[in-house]
């Protein structure tokens, strides 16, 4: 069963709710996670605001749309090449 889905917010914020008093334990279970799940986020989000996360998934995005557009150069490059490599 899958359970919900939590923004990058919503997460900082549960991860905040657990360093200012609670156990992990009873933080994980008010909201519905497994341990396993809070300590993965832990190690992904450790000290991050929530503007840290919003830039962070802005840079996410570019990197993506930066990687997409030098995948298409390199199709183009490689289309270029056999082109020029017939003989006519």
């Amino acid at each position: 069963m899958k359970g919900t889905r939590y923004s990058e917010e919503q997460i900082v914020r549960i991860l905040r709710e657990a360093e200012g008093g609670q156990t992990i334990t009873e933080t994980c279970r008010k909201h519905g996670i497994a341990e396993t799940t809070f300590f993965r986020w832990r190690e992904r989000y450790a000290g991050m605001s929530v503007s840290d996360v919003a830039k962070m998934k802005r840079l996410e995005a570019e990197n993506a749309r930066l990687k997409r557009l030098l995948a298409e150069r390199d199709l183009e490059i490689d289309a270029v090449k056999d082109l020029l490599s017939k003989k006519w």
